[in-house]
């Protein structure tokens, strides 16, 4: 009933852009807190970036601080994660899911992250 999908992955070459979404089916987006976080081959799944309910905070990985930009669009249901400056480190699945509070604290997979969505695949490669 209730749903998280991510889209708009896929191949750029470094230095590059990308837009990735978190689109929310079944509830109201506007009363979650929204994450997004990836995960490479072989290693724990990392904290990119959070926004809180209503987009006045936001938190941010020290990898990718001053790079990526999320936002969210409460009327159409969606957060975007705008990715710019891209390095084959980025190179993950990205995931989004939703919580209750955005902070430091809570930029790590865990119990409150109710909803996770399947994830979209990001690679960075010339």
């Amino acid at each position: 009933q209730l749903q998280l999908v991510e889209s708009g992955g896929g191949l750029v070459q470094p230095g590059g852009s990308l837009r990735v979404s978190c689109a929310a089916s079944g509830f109201t987006l506007k009363y979650y807190a929204i994450g997004w976080f990836r995960q490479a081959p072989g290693k724990e799944r990392e904290g990119v970036s959070c926004i809180s309910q209503s987009g006045g905070s936001t938190n941010y990985g020290d990898s990718v601080k001053g790079r990526f930009t999320i936002s969210r669009d409460n009327a159409n249901n969606t957060v975007y994660l705008q990715m710019n400056s891209l390095k084959t480190e980025d190179t993950a699945v990205y995931y989004c899911a939703s919580t209750g509070v955005c902070s430091i604290a809570t930029m790590k997979a865990g119990p409150w992250w109710q909803y996770w969505g399947q994830g979209t695949q990001v690679t960075v490669s010339s």
